[in-house]
């Protein structure tokens, strides 16, 4: 698994619990046999500009070296297409117990395939 080694900073990261259950309330879900992602479209703000992204994996995914390869690989994901997803976009992640047997790259597919689905995922101009 190659890293751009940059971490993600706080205004790319849902931090509160109160973020969480807004997207569950609200958000649109959409979920395959390793992955649910619930996402939420923020109104027009440009301070809060940039896709957000929240992470939660349960113990039923495995002990803890396991959980976190998870969600390194989710972050790792997220960096990655943070620049074609809907700018406005929060997204939560919620990791099923069959992912903690995906390698990184199909994990990767996995959420892609999950963002193009619920419309996250912006084309290129050049591709259209």
């Amino acid at each position: 698994m190659t890293g751009t080694g940059a971490r993600l900073n706080r205004a790319s990261r849902l931090r509160h619990p109160r973020d969480f259950r807004r997207i569950g309330s609200q958000g649109s879900r959409r979920a395959s046999r390793y992955f649910i992602l619930l996402v939420v479209i923020r109104e027009g703000t440009p301070e809060a500009a940039g896709a957000r992204l929240g992470i939660t994996v349960s113990r039923k995914v495995g002990d803890a070296v396991v959980r976190n390869r998870v969600k390194r690989r989710v972050r790792e994901w997220f960096r990655r297409e943070r620049g074609h997803l809907e700018e406005r976009a929060d997204l939560v992640v919620i990791a099923r117990p069959p992912a903690a047997e995906l390698p990184g790259r199909e994990i990767a597919r996995d959420l892609q395939e999950l963002a193009a689905a619920a419309k996250l995922v912006s084309v290129p101009k050049e591709a259209q």
